[in-house]
């Protein structure tokens, strides 16, 4: 490596997942041309990386905050760019990074492609828990999950963060911002067994959640993406304690399994038709138009009766969503609601994102396995608008959480 050649990410090299940094290489020739590189190991093994190639100035100076990439995984000014078009060295692979212990590791380096020379490097370490914040697995009952508590004594409102598949991402980092936050799978059972869902044990969870003891609020939130979201609704509409959800790419009615709710089924399931999948050149298939209509009248008994809940909702919506027609959902629910004479909604549309919205700056996923009809499923979204989709979203939803979560006294602590 270089001696003088120096690369900087600013504030620090040490950050939450969530923030963004600064690029900056100074000490290049004057106009000297280089490429920018960035590489990362999620838990399951694979190497993701992306590159950019860009000018420096007279002064031999590049801002990835002022200055555009020539070419490479992206071109134009893009600060976070870099981190976005991480990709994978296999296809349709989603980046895995679910356990919040041990950060995200990113390693950026600077390269003369001429001369095949590294002139620096340096390591990004991006954490998911800010200091303080502590992580306890639970096993209560028929539940288990992890929780996420804030340090200092609170109070501080709670939100339960259901995912298909066990993730602490999103939870502990709604925990950095002032959440009590428990994050478990809807599924409490061996998938590969299941024939139907169970709420019982979501209310389980939601009773220990309240029962905190830096918990205040009287009520929780619930944050829910895809499968998961329906199930958020269906709590909404059946079970007690539910003030907020936030349903992200979700359906309108309960899908794959039928519902169970205190030994009855209160809802039967809709259907998906595999001969509608359109393929794709990649072997990944498109799913948006394969799911069983559930406005026709033999499939109205699927749809969750989201207006007999006293809850208030943020609906999201990625019209490129190519796993479901989440938006058409979006607006069906909002109409039904209008019609009974309900507010107590708020609706987000982002017209080039698709399906996998997740927490900022998390590489963008094209594409991966659907774990209900175990193939390569094709999930949407414009990559670079996805991106801003997620920054903007992430705002938005602590935002409405801190609205209408709240405690008695307000006291809502951001531990940024």
């Amino acid at each position: 490596m270089s001696s003088q050649v120096r690369l900087r990410l600013l504030p620090s090299d040490r950050c939450l997942y969530d923030e963004p940094i600064q690029v900056k290489v100074s000490h290049l020739r004057s106009r000297q041309v280089v490429t920018i590189k960035a590489s990362s190991t999620d838990e399951k093994g694979v190497l993701f990386s992306s590159s950019a190639t860009y000018r420096a100035d007279g002064n031999g100076d590049i801002d990835l905050v002022r200055d555009a990439s020539l070419s490479g995984s992206y071109v134009g000014v893009e600060p976070m760019g870099l981190l976005r078009t991480l990709k994978p060295n296999t296809l349709n692979t989603l980046f895995i990074k679910e356990e919040a212990l041990e950060p995200h590791m990113v390693k950026f380096s600077v390269h003369d492609e001429e001369q095949d020379q590294i002139l620096a490097e340096v390591t990004n370490e991006r954490l998911l828990m800010a200091d303080g914040v502590s992580r306890v697995s639970v096993k209560e009952g028929n539940f288990r999950g992890v929780l996420f508590t804030p340090p200092g004594t609170g109070p501080f409102p709670a939100v339960l963060d259901l995912s298909t598949i066990m993730s602490e991402r999103r939870a502990a980092l709604l925990a950095n911002k002032g959440f009590v936050v428990l994050t478990l799978s809807v599924f409490q059972e061996n998938l590969g067994n299941l024939k139907m869902l169970h709420l019982d044990p979501l209310e389980e969870a939601i009773i220990f959640l309240l029962q905190q003891p830096k918990v205040g609020s009287k009520r929780i939130g619930i944050i829910a993406r895809s499968k998961a979201a329906d199930v958020a609704l269906s709590l909404a509409a059946f079970v007690p304690g539910v003030e907020a959800v936030v349903w992200i790419n979700g359906c309108s009615a309960n899908t794959a399994f039928p519902l169970f709710y205190k030994k009855r089924q209160i809802l039967p399931a809709l259907k998906v038709d595999t001969k509608k999948f359109i393929p794709t050149q990649s072997g990944a298939v498109i799913a948006k138009y394969a799911m069983d209509d559930p406005l026709k009248e033999e499939n109205r008994a699927t749809v969750i009766p989201i207006e007999q809940a006293n809850t208030n909702f943020l609906f999201v919506a990625s019209e490129d969503d190519l796993n479901w027609d989440c938006n058409i959902y979006k607006m069906e629910m909002e109409e039904r609601l209008k019609r009974h004479g309900k507010k107590n909604f708020e609706s987000m549309c982002y017209p080039r994102a698709g399906h996998m919205l997740e927490p900022p700056y998390t590489p963008f996923c094209p594409s991966s396995v659907n774990m209900f009809v175990k193939m390569q499923i094709m999930w949407g979204g414009e990559p670079r608008a996805h991106a801003a989709a997620e920054v903007h979203l992430w705002k938005k939803i602590q935002e409405f959480l801190r609205s209408h979560v709240s405690c008695d006294p307000v006291q809502l602590t951001d531990l940024n």
